[in-house]
């Protein structure tokens, strides 16, 4: 799928909201408002969405626009990756989320992992940072970079989380149905390959 009208409208919508927060012209702020209108416009025809409803979201995003950050956790044991099953459409990913204003991303992850899995964690180092534009995410509204950390087990036991509704530990080859908005097969690809390299895999 050719994913330029994704990028052309986030681009507008990064612009449009640059410019409603430093403008002091109020018809450039008409301006501005008409092209958040038209990313939002863009975004609705492609996701089967409201428009209006797109454009409100996009209103409650402040200041200068930048990526977003998901933080996720990769922990192993006898070469098997530690999986959560998502409430929402039973499919799998690695344990984690957005990273929380006021939390560090080591902070964040440890979190997640606790609430999502039931294990506590500690973090051993960075695995890699994705960027969702160049790896088959389905559309999204935002723009993300995902940091991926590996974490080893100090304790507790396999317990779901009020998002998840199973937890495993799943071979490299026979990984369960994946949830596409959160990680991808080639993702973990690169995770396995990145568990024996020094040096984290950037995008």
């Amino acid at each position: 799928m050719n994913l330029d009208w994704l990028n052309w409208a986030q681009r507008i919508q990064a612009l449009a909201q640059a410019g409603i927060t430093f403008t002091k012209d109020k018809y450039d702020m008409e301006r501005y408002d008409e092209l958040l209108a038209i990313s939002a416009e863009m975004m609705a025809c492609a996701k089967n969405l409201n428009a209006a409803s797109v454009k409100e979201t996009f209103v409650q995003q402040n200041g200068y626009q930048t990526p977003k950050i998901d933080v996720r956790g990769v922990v192993t044991k006898d070469n098997h990756i530690l999986l959560v099953q998502e409430e929402t459409d039973g499919t799998w990913a690695l344990p984690g989320g957005y990273c929380e204003v006021g939390l560090s991303p080591v902070e964040n992850i440890v979190k997640e992992i606790k609430e999502e899995s039931g294990y506590d964690s500690k973090y051993e180092r960075v695995l890699a940072l994705f960027d969702t534009k160049k790896h088959r995410h389905p559309p999204h509204m935002f723009h993300f970079y995902k940091l991926v950390l590996h974490c080893t087990i100090t304790g507790g036991t396999a317990t779901t989380g009020v998002e998840t509704s199973n937890v495993g530990f799943f071979s490299f080859d026979d990984l369960p149905p994946l949830s596409a908005n959160r990680n991808t097969l080639e993702q973990f690809s690169i995770i396995r390959n990145q568990l024996n390299e020094r040096q984290p895999y950037m995008d």
